[in-house]
């Protein structure tokens, strides 16, 4: 509780000003505080972890492949060093390949660059991801975001292909 202390000096002679101390009880505000901050922990609700889901194939004996048009693909090979490889069809003699990084200029740019010229076609891309053995799991995230940012329902990840490999080292002089 507040109290007010109004004892006299004691001392005779000239009576001077009055000296008032006052303490407060801080008891009931710290209680407050403590209730306050309860209430709060308990009532709020935490953010969840967002998620992608990714559907794997099942694991039989036998694969499965599916007869697209070359003119649809684009293949993505994750490089090392953030680096990101790419070409559209299949390798042939005549295949460029280009290397670009993650950023917006990058290969979201090549991406939606493809879906918009098979857009006039009704067509829709199908993105090839290969990751090399010296990409990082992050650049595996990263393209996995790249393809939920730029809407591609058509992606496939798989395994470097001796023709890609061999591309790799004629142009980039990337031994694998």
């Amino acid at each position: 509780m507040a109290e007010i202390d109004s004892s006299s000096s004691g001392k005779g002679g000239k009576k001077g000003p009055k000296k008032v101390s006052t303490k407060i009880d801080m008891t009931p505000m710290v209680d407050l505080a403590f209730l306050l901050i309860t209430f709060f922990m308990l009532t709020t609700t935490m953010s969840k972890p967002k998620t992608m889901e990714v559907n794997m194939p099942d694991k039989t004996k036998e694969k499965t492949t599916m007869d697209v048009k070359a003119s649809e693909c684009l293949t993505i090979i994750l490089g090392e060093g953030n680096k990101v490889h790419y070409y559209e069809g299949v390798v042939e003699a005549s295949t460029a390949l280009e290397t670009t990084d993650f950023s917006d200029e990058g290969i979201r740019k090549v991406i939606l660059k493809k879906a918009q010229s098979l857009k006039s076609l009704n067509k829709v891309p199908i993105i090839i991801i290969k990751p090399m053995d010296k990409s990082n799991y992050k650049n595996v995230v990263d393209i996995l975001d790249e393809m939920h940012i730029t809407s591609m329902k058509k992606y496939a990840i798989v395994e470097l292909f001796e023709q890609d490999k061999q591309l790799l080292k004629e142009r980039l002089n990337i031994l694998i």
